[in-house]
């Protein structure tokens, strides 16, 4: 059978979330972190999910911990705690948690005295990996079967196709789309170039300039897009400085986030219609329908400590430092929103939720809003930072990343925002949220030994939460995948699949309704399918092993994959590489095809699959590499795939810091607009 008799399989799109439940904003003292709200040329609604637990809705609960401000109306609360998290019961409870649990972290030069703090780099768990054992067990490109035999009559799970959403972006969730420096609706194109937001029309034979306006105060924007409406989001230019990590103690203070709606009702005029800015990090941003909803992570306060020097010793340096911290403030612990330059505290303290001290010290906010609406916020929040927030359509997952017990340090989703410390305990923690609008409700948490190495690693799929982690000083030293199932207010352990990768870290997973796909990788690449039809019985259906990785994996239907990672490529180099795999019988999989580009280049999808576009009608991959020589060159590479086989044709299109913004925007017409640091064409496969 040819390709072009394969049946695609489209990949399942849940219905977004809807309803909504505005929050009143709160009214209370500025201080150094943030949330500005100038309303400019039209009203607008904010909903800020700010902290992964607690409601916005600020309402007088008699505890004298918070609540409305004098003369607001009182709204109906939403009971944003519905499991094992417990709110705190006043501002003074909450503070109480704060100052105790800092105390431990101070020392003669401020934060980073209470022990060591763990990390991973790039999202990759680092340190405790032994050297790999075992040999390369079949380098033809055929995947070992771990089944002796295996049921015919039983049906063996499928791959199914992953297409980019609605403005041409490629995503993780087809239900649940996430910013880029470009977007569309088929009809014009919005792109962010020097700090400014350009619109294009592309309903002609070749695209037209229509507009372009200045985004003050964002610095490295991405957008999303909703009907006539663009959200801008990015590090706020006008924040203040925070301290660096000078004494390597992983405190790295997260800048604050600035959000900019424009309106695009006149495509040849847009207009900036409000300007949020919060003065907390962003962790990730996603988009449900026309709800925005942001997971931000405030950060330790920025106290005036001192350091040993001089007359001043080590023990007065810490006492002082101590009493900086036992004497502060709840407005120094949580982060603020203002509007009409009155800043404003976003939480109330009665809906901060204070979790295990097995979670870093933060204060982790959740903020929704809809994208036409800015200015009525619903927000919850948790004293404690996850750092990984998976969505699919209908659930919000925050996860810890767990620890291996040494210095790891670890990005944020594309690491568009700040570093986070993971725990110290080998476990990862989870917790989950309904999400319903602009709500988000805590419905369950959980705990599995081992490391999550970002957002890729968990999926959701018929209410079974799945994971792939990797090892920890809790765990053997192999991969795993586990599911998870609600117990009431618990997330309890379904089922397990242990001992994938020994000795190796994973770099991709890939999800399906009853598959897994794992690429783990030391010396060679070995790709595992995983059945997860009985999510309580995982089973290792069969491996690959071959030179390489796979950094990133795309599937194009239930009989074909494409692999985007690096490889050696056959001059004594190693480089990018592209690979075709059968997938077909995923007991089987079979490389068909690989193309090995020169040496020194990158596939930048690794790092962002956004910078991957698949055609299913052209039957093309676009991806963008760039390679390093004595400058850096960005290049498109267009795989055709055609009777089995990869036909590869390699364009350069950018040079330096533009290649990062490189992207293939699909048009619903069949058309490719190529959006580089210039100018945005449509491009010829």
């Amino acid at each position: 059978m040819t390709d072009l008799e394969n049946l695609w399989d489209d990949y399942p799109v849940g219905k977004a979330p809807t309803g909504a439940i505005l929050a009143a904003a709160t009214k209370g003292q500025q201080h150094r972190r943030r949330i500005v709200v100038r309303p400019l040329l039209t009203a607008a609604a904010v909903t800020g999910l700010a902290g992964a637990f607690l409601t916005g809705m600020l309402v007088d609960d008699g505890s004298g911990g918070g609540g409305n401000p004098p003369g607001a109306e009182a709204l109906p609360s939403h009971v944003a705690f519905q499991a094992d998290l417990e709110p705190a019961k006043n501002c003074d409870d909450l503070l109480e948690t704060y100052i105790n649990r800092a105390l431990d972290l101070v020392g003669p030069y401020g934060w980073g005295g209470g022990g060591p703090i763990y990390y991973a780099e790039d999202g990759v768990q680092l340190g405790g990996l032994d050297r790999l054992s075992g040999t390369l067990t079949d380098g033809t490109g055929a995947m070992r079967r771990d089944y002796k035999s295996l049921n015919s009559a039983a049906r063996i799970p499928q791959t199914s196709r992953q297409e980019s959403s609605e403005t041409g972006t490629n995503v993780q969730e087809m239900a649940v789309d996430e910013p880029d420096t470009a977007k569309t609706d088929g009809k014009i194109l919005t792109l962010v170039r020097d700090d400014a937001l350009v619109v294009y029309d592309v309903t002609g034979s070749s695209t037209k300039k229509l507009g372009r306006i200045g985004l003050p105060g964002l610095e490295n924007a991405e957008i999303l897009l909703s009907g006539d409406t663009v959200v801008a989001i990015g590090a706020d230019d006008d924040a203040e400085d925070r301290p660096s990590d000078e004494y390597g103690y992983g405190y790295v203070q997260p800048t604050g986030t600035r959000v900019l709606t424009i309106s695009l009702a006149d495509p040849a005029k847009p207009k900036v219609t409000h300007d949020v800015t919060y003065d907390s990090g962003l962790s990730s941003a996603r988009q449900h329908g026309s709800t925005i909803r942001l997971v931000l992570s405030s950060g330790l306060p920025d106290f005036d400590f001192v350091e040993p020097g001089g007359k001043r010793s080590d023990n007065k340096a810490r006492k002082h430092n101590r009493k900086l911290v036992k004497d502060s403030k709840i407005e120094d612990w949580l982060p603020t929103i203002t509007t009409d330059d009155k800043s404003q505290q976003l939480l109330d303290c009665t809906n901060v939720a204070i979790p295990s001290d097995d979670l870093a010290l933060d204060t982790t906010s959740v903020v929704g809003f809809d994208a036409e609406s800015p200015d009525k916020v619903d927000a919850i929040g948790l004293a404690g930072q996850t750092g990984i927030a998976y969505e699919s359509a209908d659930h919000l997952y925050l996860a810890t990343g767990g620890g291996w017990g040494g210095p790891m340090d670890r990005c944020f989703d594309e690491c568009m925002g700040s570093r986070i410390r993971g725990t110290t305990s080998g476990s990862s923690y989870l917790f989950d949220f309904e999400l319903d609008g602009k709500q988000a409700t805590h419905v369950a948490s959980g705990e599995v030994e081992g490391a999550i190495r970002d957002r890729w690693s968990i999926d959701e799929a018929d209410g079974v939460l799945r994971l792939a982690v990797g090892p920890t000083q809790e765990t053997g030293n192999f991969n795993s995948i586990v599911t998870f199932q609600r117990d009431g207010e618990d997330l309890v352990e379904h089922g397990r699949l242990d001992n994938l990768g020994r000795n190796e870290e994973i770099k991709s997973m890939r999800w399906f309704d009853g598959l897994a796909i794992m690429v783990t990788f030391r010396n060679v690449d070995p790709l595992y399918a995983i059945d997860l039809s009985d999510t309580a019985k995982p089973k290792l259906l069969g491996k690959l092993k071959i030179p390489g990785f796979s950094s990133y994996l795309h599937p194009l239907g239930p009989n074909r994959m494409i692999g985007v990672g690096e490889g050696p490529n056959g001059k004594r180099g190693w480089g990018a590489q592209i690979a075709l795999f059968n997938v077909r019988d995923v007991t089987n999989v079979r490389r068909m095809d690989v193309h090995n580009y020169d040496a020194n280049t990158v596939a930048r999808a690794g790092m962002d699959p956004r910078a991957f576009t698949w055609l299913p009608d052209e039957r093309v991959a676009l991806t963008v590499l760039e390679k390093y020589t004595s400058r850096r060159i960005g290049y498109v590479s267009v795989v055709r795939v055609k009777d089995g086989k990869l036909h590869e044709r390699l364009q350069q299109v950018e040079y330096g810091d533009d290649v990062d913004d490189v992207r293939a925007l699909p048009m619903p017409d069949g058309r490719v607009v190529l959006v580089t640091g210039e100018d945005a064409q449509f491009f010829e496969l």
